[in-house]
């Protein structure tokens, strides 16, 4: 497994080239250090990416210089997809071709300014004007990414009208295709590696940073998620073209993190340090890829402990030592449904769609798939929505079950405070998880009129974690997939989400024995909707 105390710094500093020749720049001094946090999706399990060995060793600080960059409007980033015509990706047989036109409109979430023009590759040496036209984007891209591409026309029309484009990444493509980043060429190795050894420079710096680059991008993509493949995308730009604003944060700012967790925490530090299973979550948790989120939580939940909660509830949620500021991203915007059975939604109709078949059953709903590949990989989803004893209070609380790193099977449960949103339909959830808190904003997308499924969308973030996310969950009432004849409905409500059904990661329903389910004594259920009247549901 790649490991890795930090983010590569190629990664989160933009080299100088033409794309920042607009800018003006004022060299300063920057500390860097180790310590590294960051959080899952929507459950907000906090990933503190160091081990407090690296933290007090005065040698794993190290100084660099970087440049203040004043911004000024800049040109779009432009990148050209070419796929294999009719190839098949491992998201669940989509093509190849409608995976990255979503993530054409996936980038324009994180930034307006991200342009990408997806072409498949039989169109490259067809007749006429339309190669034609392939060829004039190739003029004009900063990147050029190949997905599928072994058809030998396709390959050598490729060599011969991409040698000005100052970067190429080449996905389960011809071997003869050449990688590039910076305008450096860059082989790949036979062993299956995406790229491999740097070839035509000298400079060994710039070889280190562009492998560490390599190494961030081959193993986002190996996770065949959509939200790794635009990830893949934004390190690219980010280290070459200029600075993604949301890949900030995974940086520590150096000897002021440090001053602050010594100054602040150090009674929490020695319990950690003292605890094996708080140290052991520490010492997994920076063996893991700071972006593979399945990792990282693995740890939290193998180790979990409460001086681990304690520690990271000082030096993050107090004191906030990493200085991160995470906002709930604005996009995609999502509505929520209008009518339910033929009335408009009001406030206590739709806390009712969330309490679900609660009182029937044990559990308001079950999560058949969800969006989010950080979340969605645990087994046995239960949710539990309810309303408080106190007047107008609303919880959630999720049941999971987890595989831990030495086998065993164990059932995680997290609190949410809910509360209303402006509009009838949408609510504000928060939770204190493993000493962080996450805030998040939850849309009632659809629920149909018998309650036989539903679909929930929710964008959140850490903020001292400095993670945000978006996804959301389709449940039934028995975790499986609603039927057949509400397809259309179901991929209407997941387009309103900006999502696909083959984004989706199916939950395993299966082996879930004694949940630990159940409410306070004195919550209450349903206000308007008693879902035991509904003589025609299928459970």
């Amino acid at each position: 497994m790649y490991q890795s105390l930090e983010a590569p710094s190629s990664l989160l500093k933009p080299r100088t080239g033409s794309s920042l020749k607009h800018r003006t720049a004022t060299p300063r001094a920057r500390l860097v250090s180790f310590p590294r946090y960051q959080s899952t999706s929507r459950i907000g399990f906090p990933m503190l990416l160091s081990t407090f060995g690296t933290v007090s060793s005065t040698h794993a600080i190290s100084e660099t210089t970087e440049c203040a960059v004043t911004e000024r409007p800049e040109r779009p980033v432009r990148i050209v997809a070419l796929v294999g015509e009719g190839t098949v990706s491992p998201l669940n047989c989509a093509s190849w071709q409608e995976v990255m036109l979503h993530t054409a409109d996936r980038l324009k979430w994180v930034d307006d300014g991200y342009e990408m023009l997806v072409f498949t590759d039989d169109l490259c040496w067809s007749s006429g004007e339309t190669a034609a036209d392939v060829q004039r984007e190739l003029n004009s891209a900063d990147i050029l990414v190949i997905v599928a591409v072994t058809n030998q026309e396709s390959v050598k029309w490729i060599q011969t009208n991409s040698g000005r484009i100052p970067n190429i990444i080449c996905f389960d493509s011809s071997q003869v295709l050449t990688n590039k980043l910076g305008g450096m060429n860059i082989h790949r190795k036979t062993d299956g590696m995406l790229f491999g050894k740097l070839i035509g420079t000298s400079e060994l710096r710039k070889e280190s940073e562009a492998l560490e680059v390599v190494k961030t991008v081959s193993d986002a993509w190996d996770r065949h998620n959509s939200d790794d493949i635009r990830f893949c995308l934004l390190i690219i730009i980010n280290a070459y073209i200029r600075p993604v604003p949301i890949l900030k944060n995974l940086r520590a700012k150096g000897f002021s993190t440090l001053n602050c967790m010594v100054r602040n925490c150090g009674t929490e530090i020695l319990n950690c340090l003292l605890d094996p299973n708080c140290r052991k979550a520490l010492e997994c948790l920076n063996k893991c890829s700071p972006v593979d989120q399945v990792c990282n939580y693995r740890c939290i939940a193998s180790y979990e402990s409460q001086n681990l909660e304690a520690f990271s509830l000082c030096v993050l949620q107090k004191h906030n030592c990493l200085q991160l500021d995470a906002k709930i991203p604005e996009k995609p915007y999502v509505p929520p449904m209008v009518k339910f059975r033929g009335k408009e939604l009001c406030h206590e109709t739709a806390e009712d769609l969330f309490v679900g078949w609660l009182g029937s059953l044990n559990w308001s709903w079950r999560v058949v798939a969800g969006q989010n590949p950080a979340y969605d990989q645990f087994p046995c989803q239960y949710q539990l929505f309810y309303r408080g004893k106190a007047r107008g209070t609303f919880w959630y609380e999720p049941v999971f079950r987890v595989k831990t790193l030495d086998g065993r099977l164990v059932w995680r449960r997290r609190k949410y405070r809910v509360k209303r949103g402006k509009v009838p339909g949408t609510f504000n959830f928060s939770v204190l998880d493993n000493g962080v808190v996450s805030n998040e904003f939850w849309t009632i997308v659809d629920v149909s009129d018998d309650f036989s499924w539903g679909l929930f969308h929710y964008s959140g973030a850490a903020r001292v974690a400095g993670q945000s996310y978006t996804g959301a969950v389709l449940v039934s009432p028995d975790g499986a997939y609603p039927n057949e004849v509400e397809s259309r409905r179901l991929v209407s409500a997941l387009e309103k989400c900006g999502i696909k059904e083959w984004e989706l990661f199916n939950v395993d329903n299966f082996s879930c024995a004694d949940p630990p389910l159940g409410i306070p004594e004195g919550s209450k259920l349903h206000s308007l909707i008693d879902v035991k009247d509904l003589s025609w549901a299928s459970v």
